[in-house]
């Protein structure tokens, strides 16, 4: 086979499926299923027209993936805004091709990675943010992927953690993203629940209960972004976060803690606070030990030191934060929140200005602007 010819192609091919009507994105990842079957099947019968092969392959794959989305957003439009409590009754194969995207020949993140894609509905962009790495990187693991699983049978599941990392991510995507995604993450999330009697999908289930449970504060009547200090507890929905806590005590009871379940814990002491004052930073800074302890993610680190910044102050909040790559997401955020409070305003609208530069959302980066064009206006006064 001429890999050579097949890379010469990609490009074209893929310029004829957005000239169809395709975006770029879903153009790129029809192309490479298309390559896929390619590698796999040329060499014992080549095609007499290498090019007309590829653009009727990967026309085909767009429409399947076009078809699977759209059935996919069904689904979501049919969830409840607010999911309902207790065990979900309308069941499909979703939680299953999630089991069957985790196969076991393909390692953790490579199985995420493919079921974020394939079933989640995921762009690779939105992927790439969410593991920390370059979107080209995340292609490449996804293409890797797809070869790796294009001539096995799918038969075998994967593990519930593999699946668990998936619905995780795909709430966190629909919670803070704009594609809403979060009621459907909660309804497959419930129904595990439902299946199998393991703590840690206790643990997700709690954890995104008492997130959800504070949509409806998280932005303002037109759209900006509310931090949680600001936000409207009254809006917060008990019923929920009723829900949440329950779930969390039940699976921290079994004392075989995991990761989802100290960082439910942690959302549940924010919920547990009538006001921001209330709010108990020495247990949270606590919890999020723990989890440094359990994963080592830089992620927790870094929300470790803004609580250790709100437990013992700000000096104390940026020595944690020294320790950390500054090259990590949302780090000039956190840098700036914290040289704020400790009184240095033009270090802080320096670093404001900095993380809007570098915001993963349009309405993060319109409040970070905002956060530095209020420094910047206190300055000149």
């Amino acid at each position: 086979m001429d890999e050579a010819l097949l890379r010469t192609l990609t490009p074209t091919v893929i310029g004829i499926l957005v000239r169809r009507g395709a975006d770029f994105a879903a153009a790129e990842d029809a192309v490479q299923d298309a390559l896929v079957e390619a590698v796999r099947g040329w060499p014992d019968d080549p095609p007499r027209d290498p090019k007309g092969w590829l653009v009727a392959v990967a026309w085909r794959k767009f429409l399947d993936a076009a078809r699977a989305d759209t059935s996919r957003r069904r689904r979501e439009m049919s969830a409840e805004v607010e999911p309902a409590p207790g065990p979900s009754e309308e069941t499909d194969d979703t939680l299953q091709l999630y089991f069957l995207c985790a196969h076991p020949s393909l390692t953790p993140a490579s199985a995420v990675a493919l079921t974020l894609r394939a079933v989640g509905g995921l762009t690779t962009r939105q992927i790439a943010q969410a593991y920390l790495v370059p979107e080209a990187t995340m292609a490449q693991r996804i293409s890797r992927a797809k070869r790796t699983v294009s001539g096995v049978r799918f038969t075998e599941p994967g593990d519930v953690a593999t699946v668990l990392r998936v619905l995780y991510l795909v709430f966190n995507e629909g919670y803070s993203g704009d594609v809403d995604l979060a009621a459907e993450a909660i309804r497959l999330t419930r129904e595990l629940a439902a299946r199998t009697d393991h703590e840690e999908v206790a643990g997700l289930l709690a954890l995104m209960l008492l997130h959800h449970a504070r949509r409806a504060a998280r932005t303002g009547p037109d759209g900006r972004l509310v931090p949680l200090a600001e936000q409207d507890r009254g809006r917060w929905d008990t019923r929920l976060i009723a829900e949440g806590v329950d779930v969390l005590q039940a699976a921290l009871a079994r004392d075989r803690l995991g990761e989802f379940q100290a960082q439910a814990a942690v959302a549940a002491l924010h919920a547990d606070a009538r006001t921001v004052e209330e709010t108990d930073w020495v247990q949270i800074v606590e919890w999020y030990d723990e989890l440094v302890r359990l994963t080592d993610s830089p992620v927790a680190r870094l929300n470790r030191a803004v609580a250790v910044g709100e437990a013992d102050g700000p000096r104390a909040g940026l020595a944690a934060l020294a320790r950390l790559d500054p090259a990590l997401p949302r780090y000039a955020a956190v840098a700036a929140y914290l040289r704020e409070r400790d009184g240095d305003r033009v270090a802080a609208a320096r670093l404001y200005a900095d993380a809007a530069r570098s915001a993963p959302s349009l309405a993060e980066r319109d409040h970070l602007t905002r956060q530095a064009a209020r420094l910047n206006a206190q300055l000149r006064g």
